[in-house]
């Protein structure tokens, strides 16, 4: 099968596309035909060699991919031949909380990944993909659209009539917005690019920001609340923009931490959490309980997720190179 590894932990370059042997399904395992895989920032961090762990020699990176069981080991019980599946991104999180154990079984990280025509998984770590949704679309939902799930639904309780604030436009913000309005919530959206602005007001977001124009949004925050502050922020920026979403969020708001596209490191004032009395929450990701929650939210919605571009399988290194220019909106797929 081909499949792509990495050489060399020194960015896309490090990717080479090569063949390896089928792998074969066990007791309780599946074999699944990959059709499509998509990208997260993770995937750029993994490749230039920044993700701590995951520097394991020849590793085939990406957590999140869509693909047809075509063949299944012994003792299956939860899936057959034919089935339209996804992987889950944490293998082995099933139900509960997160714990470190759980946090080792990570596709494309500590464990092999999507970027490959076949992979062979536990049943117990693949869902079905939504019967409305190509493989294209199922692609994009193992990491972000969970993350973004967890974040509002399971962690943040989202209510009709609240407000969200979210950071950018890319895969996590989007899905952010869409869960957000199918939950009846207020949506402010900033991001540095009044086209990517007008492209996700067609997603229903009430109020956009551009932080170039306006440096100190998070003013421009409260005052389209009314002196309020919103109550969920999606923080994907990191050190860069958390002091100015602790001043967006209201008194006993959430503020969901989930990206670092600003940088790592820097400080952090504790004050505004502890005078504003704001709940300050790490996301990673979500169980695969989490995952089936949401996709029965997304088949009964019919949703739909905003695909930036497809690319084909011999453009994968195009595709990384296309991610880390930081021009999409929504998500990066790989069709294979």
């Amino acid at each position: 099968m081909r499949a792509y590894q990495i050489e060399s932990y020194t960015g896309p370059g490090g990717l080479r596309l090569v063949e390896r042997p089928e792998p074969k399904p066990g007791f309780g395992q599946v074999f699944i035909r990959i059709h499509a895989t998509s990208l997260n920032y993770r995937d750029l961090i993994v490749v230039n060699g920044q993700y701590g762990h995951s520097q394991r020699p020849h590793l085939i990176p990406v957590s999140d991919g869509a693909g047809e069981v075509v063949e299944v080991g012994s003792g299956i019980t939860r899936l057959k031949v034919g089935d339209r599946v996804m992987g889950i991104f944490l293998q082995t999180w099933i139900s509960g909380e997160i714990t470190l154990e759980k946090m080792k079984e990570d596709l494309g990280g500590r464990l092999d990944g999507m970027l490959t025509e076949y992979v062979v998984l536990s049943e117990e770590g693949v869902v079905l993909l939504p019967e409305h949704l190509s493989y294209e679309e199922g692609a994009t939902l193992p990491c972000a659209a969970v993350t973004a799930w967890h974040a509002l639904v399971d962690q943040g309780v989202l209510s009709a009539g609240e407000t969200v604030l979210v950071l950018g436009t890319g895969g996590v913000s989007v899905f952010a917005i869409q869960f957000a309005k199918l939950h009846g919530a207020r949506v402010i959206a900033i991001s540095s690019h009044d086209d990517k602005l007008t492209r996700v007001r067609a997603l229903g977001v009430d109020d956009t920001i551009n932080y170039t124009t306006i440096p100190e949004w998070e003013k421009r925050v409260w005052e389209l609340t009314a002196k309020r502050g919103v109550d969920h922020v999606v923080e994907v920026g990191g050190a860069g923009t958390l002091a100015k979403s602790f001043h967006a969020a209201r008194y006993g708001g959430r503020v969901s931490l989930i990206g670092v596209l600003s940088g790592f490191g820097g400080e952090v004032d504790p004050l505004p959490v502890l005078f504003k009395s704001l709940r300050v929450q790490g996301i990673y990701v979500g169980s695969r309980d989490m995952f089936e929650a949401m996709n029965r939210a997304i088949a009964q919605a019919k949703l739909k997720p905003m695909i930036d571009r497809i690319f084909p399988f011999h453009e994968a290194q195009t595709a990384y190179h296309y991610l880390r220019g930081g021009v999409h909106v929504g998500k990066v797929v790989i069709s294979i």
